[in-house]
């Protein structure tokens, strides 16, 4: 996907309307259109960049800087007990619109979303193999 077919770069030229939250001269925040709860809210680069790792560091500080102070006002707009900051990146993580954005989701208390992290544990001597295989990656 380019630019030219970008869903959410259509949004940041404003061809596309969005509901806006928040924006600058680095990003675009607005409510998603298919929220998980109402205040459900996307950050987006201005900039095209398909996942987190294709971002510049530079930006991706810029954006993150930014991220702190719309999940503090989705908060306090919805009366949320906390929040998920999540970011997709690629069709098996579950990113649809492959521009690197954020979701910030507000939450309530035993709201029933996310209410089981499915996680598991290591096989003998797994962790170890895992943590090489990343550290030669660095």
């Amino acid at each position: 996907m380019n630019e030219d077919d970008c869903l959410f770069c259509k949004m940041v030229a404003r061809q596309i309307p969005v509901t806006k939250i928040y924006e600058d001269e680095q990003v675009l925040a607005f409510l998603d259109i298919h929220p998980v709860s109402d205040g459900h809210t996307l950050v987006v680069p201005r900039q095209h960049f398909r996942r987190l790792h294709d971002c510049p560091p530079e930006l991706l500080g810029q954006v993150a800087s930014r991220l702190g102070n719309v999940a503090r006002a989705v908060v306090a707009a919805t009366e949320a007990d906390g929040y998920n900051l999540l970011c997709n990146n690629g069709r098996a993580a579950g990113q649809i619109i492959e521009h690197l954005h954020f979701h910030i989701i507000p939450r309530k208390t035993a709201d029933g979303v996310f209410d089981r992290w499915p996680s598991h544990e290591y096989p003998e001597g797994r962790i170890e193999a895992v943590a090489e295989a990343i550290c030669e990656n660095l």
